[in-house]
């Protein structure tokens, strides 16, 4: 079978980004932002195609309770992509991921606490709470030589009384793709106490070359006390579309789900469907030429990292376009505040990812080759007295 054409990854200019990435290019225009997790990147012109006729054909309405041609997409993508796809009848739409981690913590959860693995995206920290349970963090220590969860230390808090894993993978921020062999500890701890995980998998098709993206619902034994919430929207920037899912593979699960009432779980978009049917069933060749594009931006942040700021300790980007910086070195508890003052370039403090934290910041590198080597440079400016 001969592979489709690629389609190119097109850059917006300064211009487009202020229209196109109003949260992200929201800054003074003196400020270069590498912060929020969106793309200085045209959209796939299929998806946007799609999107187009859709409201061309007045699709405004509410979207159905259910598509099952959504699910029979999100198969054939994970089949292609994953070597491993759920049954379409499981898949579930949702607003976003993290309201579909949410939901899946309000309907499918225990009361025992959540255990949110830090660093750990910051938006979810405090979901535990929002749905009246206790968060317990399992702190990865920043220093350490490989970025993974420490299964004693998880065994101990589900002893505790912990009741469900909130297992960000591909993670954000550390760049990981766990291993089949890492998910499958994690597994056999979760089993051992009856306890419940909920995956986040937003960023698996942002796995870059050298690393694979496994589905924690790839690994046998996870089916009973596991759902997994996606998205097209990470890898196709279209998140202000409003459609993520979740996959539910087991029966009993989804008839509770299924049971809610609907303002548990609606308001997700009819175009954001639209988007993510058409990414997920043509998505293919632009998704090629994307994740070529962010493994050379992954070796350029490594080479102009060397050259300006050596002392700064990267952790290996395995996915995702989002490095963990430690810049500990140059001596700024707050180096993102620094990086604002005297860089002028805006990127995510690292105490929002793990409270406590300092020196570590999160650099968002899906822009052009140019922009992120002003990126550096600036921080280089800002940080190196």
């Amino acid at each position: 079978m001969v592979a489709p054409e690629r389609r190119p990854v097109v850059d917006l200019t300064e211009e487009q980004a202020r229209r196109a990435l109003p949260l992200k290019w929201g800054v003074p225009d003196d400020v270069l932002p590498a912060w929020v997790a969106e793309m200085d990147y045209a959209v796939d012109p299929v998806v946007m195609g799609a999107v187009h006729d859709a409201l061309a054909a007045g699709i405004t309405g509410y979207p159905l309770e259910r598509d099952p041609a959504l699910g029979e997409a999100y198969a054939g993508w994970a089949g292609r992509h994953f070597g491993w796809a759920p049954e379409p009848e499981t898949v579930r739409e949702v607003v976003d991921v993290t309201a579909g981690v949410r939901v899946a913590l309000d309907v499918l959860s225990g009361p025992g606490g959540v255990v949110f693995p830090t660093p750990g995206y910051n938006a979810q920290h405090g979901l535990a709470g929002v749905t009246g349970r206790a968060e317990h963090l399992l702190e990865v220590p920043a220093d350490a030589e490989r970025a993974e969860i420490d299964l004693d230390r998880l065994d101990r808090v589900f002893a505790e009384g912990a009741g469900t894993l909130l297992l960000t993978q591909p993670h954000n921020p550390w760049g990981r793709a766990f291993t089949r062999a890492e998910l499958e500890g994690i597994r056999d701890v979760v089993v051992r106490h009856g306890a419940r995980v909920v995956s986040d998998e937003i960023h698996a098709p942002l796995v870059l070359p050298g690393a694979e993206h496994v589905s924690y619902l790839a690994i046998e034994g996870t089916h009973d006390h596991a759902v997994a919430v996606v998205a097209a929207s990470k890898a196709f920037n279209t998140a202000g579309l409003r459609c993520a899912q979740l996959v539910v593979p087991s029966a009993a699960d989804r008839a509770r789900l299924d049971a809610q009432p609907m303002s548990r779980n609606d308001s997700w978009s009819p175009l954001g469907v639209v988007a993510a049917r058409a990414a997920y069933d043509l998505g293919d060749p632009w998704l090629a030429s994307l994740v070529e594009r962010l493994d050379q931006q992954r070796a350029l942040l490594a080479t102009l990292l060397a050259e300006h700021l050596p002392d700064v300790r990267m952790r290996p980007v395995e996915a995702t376009y989002l490095a963990w910086l430690d810049a500990s070195a140059y001596g700024h508890d707050d180096a993102a505040a620094v990086a604002l003052e005297r860089g002028r370039v805006m990127v995510s403090s690292g105490a929002s990812y793990a409270p406590g934290a300092t020196g570590h910041v999160r650099l968002n590198f899906a822009t052009s080759p140019e922009r992120l080597t002003e990126v550096v440079e600036r921080l280089a400016r800002a940080w190196v007295q």
